[in-house]
């Protein structure tokens, strides 16, 4: 299991996810922060970039904050950013 943190942009005008820094991603998500939907967008915006399956994101810690720790079921870093480069998403 990986963990990384994500810095949420909730109420976004359009849904992406983007490479911040080294273990960290930026997800923007058209969800507002009520009741819990901005997290679970959160988790099935990174589950649709990666092309996982939305029960292998899971977010951790940062309920509620801009700034969470999500678990992802890949091996390394470097799995990741294959999977993000192979679905769009450009990796620094």
């Amino acid at each position: 299991m990986l963990r990384l943190v994500v810095v949420a942009h909730p109420g976004a005008r359009a849904e992406r996810v983007a490479h911040l820094s080294a273990g960290e991603l930026g997800v923007w998500v058209r969800a507002r922060p009520i009741e819990g939907q901005a997290n679970a967008a959160i988790e099935r915006a990174l589950a649709a970039a990666l092309g996982l399956r939305p029960r292998q994101v899971q977010l951790v810690s940062g309920l509620a904050g801009r700034r969470k720790i999500v678990e992802i079921d890949l091996p390394s870093l470097a799995a990741l950013a294959e999977r993000l480069v192979a679905h769009g998403v450009r990796v620094e």
